[in-house]
């Protein structure tokens, strides 16, 4: 089992999108990032272009991306976004 962080940048993404998206929405990005405890890399995961242990999985329009630590058994969350054209810049 791994545990779960969360950057500052990653919160505010969260809280943002808790005043914002639809309650479904937000119930099914809390269950996807749950669920990376268990597994932090799910079927239809991908690797994110130019970072070594970067991830990102789709959860509707959403996506989160996050690093695994595999020798610490660590998720760190980094962003949480709607996806668009600049979810992957910088």
């Amino acid at each position: 089992m791994y545990n779960l962080k969360f950057t500052p940048r990653a919160d505010r993404d969260l809280t943002t999108l808790g005043e914002r998206a639809p309650r479904h929405d937000v119930a099914r990005l809390s269950e996807a990032i749950e669920s990376l405890l268990n597994n932090p890399r799910p079927h239809g995961v991908r690797k994110v272009r130019g970072k070594r242990e970067a991830y990102r999985v789709r959860v509707g329009n959403y996506r989160v991306i996050y690093e695994v630590d595999d020798g610490e058994h660590e998720v760190l969350i980094s962003r949480v976004l709607r996806r668009n054209e600049g979810t992957y810049r910088a």
